[in-house]
């Protein structure tokens, strides 16, 4: 269920009436611009912005027969003011003037919601990274046991690339905000360039260096590319934690509330279904990228095959994104810790994971790398196939004959593999 927040904001920003009122906003920001090089009359500016008004279902009459939703919208705004002031509105004007500013402010309000939450999930995120920096767990390669490491390092690996993402999403958001006041084909061909600056300013946008009739669509495939970033760590994280709450590894678990059920079949199932969903949402949004970055190739200066879909993939990736960090914050927020379960793991096999440190141990002792490998690496396999790694180390001559039991033992020490953790937070302090 999408929460109310991104339901009942980035939808409203999204919604018919809204698109109309932003397109209004446009071209009052363009009548002010006008007025302040003495063009309106500021009687009559003052009436335009006092009457100014629509209603859709004027919109929707005037565009059942004209067949255009900008014009039906200039001509029930037209209606509103009266004809001695209609005369100023859309003065030297485009329709993608108004099209791509007003999208452009859309974006930049849905945005700031998303900005607030994104920055809400790295406060979490590092809460419970600094909350768990000496959790001993393990650390896995292709899904295969590697090296002791600790629960809050995994942590702060995603605190890292979700600050990244952040910084992308906003010089995304930067370069996607500007305005276009340039005419049919952004020569300024019927108004002087100074009504575009004065407008951007106003409506808090810069002014695009250049358009044609449009504004070059390369960088609002950059945002959607910024938003699908975004999904997509989310994406990594709930895969990582899906894994992790398997039943054979249980280090962690989705936060299960009261009267909660798993499986209209199975009692005991406690499924990672947020995280499920959130995988499934992260496809939605690359695909909506990819259709971005199809908007990109028009004819000559403009034409309108990119319009259709930027009204379905903007509002749709942008709610969807939003409520993908809202529920993932909920996970990390609720999401329960096995410690005891991920020193256990940690520790399987009579401690195999410590194979490099013993490897090191006999090199330094004399052994050529080779022949410390095949020692060792005959132990661990042992180890994995129902043996003990460290008591095979203890009984076996090759290795007793090289290195004292008390240096042997010093190798299964997992405070000396985390001897570093600090130093590593301490760049994220």
């Amino acid at each position: 269920m999408i929460d109310r927040y991104s339901r009942e904001e980035i939808k409203r920003i999204w919604d018919l009436e809204e698109k109309f009122n932003y397109y209004l906003k446009v071209e009052l920001a363009v009548c002010d611009a006008y007025a302040k090089m003495g063009k309106i009359p500021e009687n009559n500016l003052n009436q335009i912005k006092d009457k100014a008004s629509f209603s859709l279902k004027r919109i929707d009459e005037i565009e059942r027969e004209v067949k255009h939703d900008v014009i039906a919208f200039l001509t029930a705004v037209n209606e509103s003011v009266g004809e001695e002031n209609a005369k100023y509105i859309h003065m030297g004007m485009t329709s993608s003037d108004v099209i791509d500013t007003a999208f452009a402010l859309q974006i930049k309000d849905s945005s700031r919601i998303i900005l607030k939450e994104l920055n809400e999930l790295i406060d979490i995120i590092r809460k419970r990274a600094f909350e768990e920096k000496d959790t001993v767990c393990i650390g896995r390669s292709h899904g295969v046991h590697a090296e002791v490491m600790t629960f809050g390092f995994k942590l702060l690996n995603w605190l890292d690339s979700i600050q990244r993402a952040k910084k992308t999403f906003e010089e995304a958001l930067d370069e996607i905000s500007v305005g276009q006041i340039s005419g049919p084909v952004g020569t300024y061909s019927n108004l002087p360039p100074e009504i575009e600056v004065f407008t951007c300013e106003e409506l808090g946008l810069k002014p695009a260096k250049i358009s044609t009739q449009i504004i070059s669509r390369d960088r609002h495939a950059k945002f959607m590319s910024a938003l699908s970033i975004i999904g997509s760590l989310i994406e990594e994280y709930a895969t990582e934690i899906r894994h992790l709450q398997k039943t054979e590894v249980r280090e962690v678990e989705e936060g299960f509330s009261k009267g909660q059920k798993g499986s209209s079949a199975m009692p005991h199932k406690k499924n990672p279904v947020l995280c499920e969903n959130l995988c499934g949402l992260s496809r939605v949004v690359r695909s909506n990228m990819i259709t971005a970055f199809e908007n990109i190739n028009l004819w000559h200066e403009r034409d309108i095959s990119h319009s259709s879909a930027e009204r379905i993939i903007f509002p749709d990736s942008l709610i969807l994104v939003d409520f993908m960090i809202h529920r993932f914050k909920g996970v990390v927020e609720n999401l329960v810790i096995y410690r005891d379960n991920m020193l256990k793991n940690a520790n399987l096999y009579g401690g195999v994971v410590y194979s490099q440190k013993i490897l090191l141990k006999l090199v330094e002792k004399g052994y050529t790398r080779e022949e410390a490998y095949r020692i060792v690496q005959k132990h661990a396999l042992n180890a994995l196939n129902g043996g003990d790694f460290k008591q095979g180390l203890f009984s076996d001559s090759s290795v007793i004959d090289k290195i004292t039991k008390e240096e042997l033992e010093s190798c299964f020490n997992i405070t000396d593999y985390l001897k570093n953790i600090n130093k590593i937070f301490e760049r994220f302090e």
